[in-house]
């Protein structure tokens, strides 16, 4: 042995167990980190899926910066169930067809990519009309009664607000922000093809929706899910990431509400 060195040099090129045990533990890192993705991955492609409001169709139901659940098993799976739809099978596995009156998520059917969110209101084979804001469904009145006015709980904004009801009785709140706005009449009855879905936002004169022809009817193909419920909820313009502002910005009254 030579001045200088010391028996903590001499090694015979073989890893120590130290050395070992780090490679170990990385290892199992790994192997953790890969099964929590995975399971990510399963519970967002076959289960819930999250999802962050980030335009105002919705209001009153659903505000800008809610964050809600969809319930992925709800109408059963398409491509558009798998992150990025890729083109792997045609049609829907385990299909349940979605009811009047469901808030659901979908992809747009002009790129197939872009979701959107808004109200089940006609079924295939439906014909529906629009009259100085009042839906016709199949010749018959959907029932609208007017209520109090909303009033946004970040702006403090007041909008006119009505009650409909389905005829199957689920109830929401719609709002009239215009009266005889463009959207309050439809110059021709829309009749529902077989396999297509009649969407509707709830801030019926700020939606885009199946009365436009950017939406038009949905294909059942195009649902990603239902949207079941509101698990946080932010103002306008916060992020939750920006802890020090949930005590004015958090909407802690809608958290774990049903939709």
């Amino acid at each position: 042995m030579t001045q200088g060195d010391s028996a903590d040099d001499a090694t015979d090129g073989k890893p120590s167990k130290k050395e070992g045990a780090k490679k170990s533990e990385l290892w199992e890192t790994v192997i953790v980190l890969l099964q929590a993705f995975a399971i990510a991955l399963v519970i967002r492609t076959f289960l819930f899926q999250p999802f962050v409001i980030p335009s105002s169709s919705m209001v009153g139901t659903l505000l800008i910066g809610d964050y809600l659940f969809a319930n992925k098993f709800a109408y059963g799976f398409s491509r558009h169930s798998l992150p990025f739809s890729p083109d792997l099978f045609d049609g829907r596995i385990l299909g349940s067809d979605p009811e009047r009156g469901d808030v659901a998520v979908f992809k747009l059917p002009a790129d197939g990519s872009t979701d959107y969110i808004k109200r089940v209101i006609g079924l295939p084979g439906d014909t529906i009309e629009l009259r100085d804001g009042v839906v016709i469904l199949n010749g018959e009145e959907i029932e609208r009664e007017r209520i109090e006015d909303f009033v946004h709980p970040d702006t403090g904004q007041t909008v006119a607000q009505y009650r409909e009801t389905l005829p199957n009785g689920v109830s929401y709140q719609v709002l009239d922000l215009i009266q005889t706005s463009m959207l309050d009449n439809s110059p021709e009855p829309f009749i529902v093809p077989d396999g297509h879905y009649f969407m509707m936002g709830d801030n019926r004169d700020n939606s885009s929706d199946s009365r436009t022809a950017l939406v038009g009817y949905v294909p059942l193909e195009n649902f990603v899910g239902r949207a079941d419920v509101i698990f946080f909820s932010m103002a306008e313009g916060a992020s939750p990431w920006q802890v020090w502002r949930w005590p004015s910005d958090a909407r802690f009254d809608r958290m774990f509400d049903g939709i």
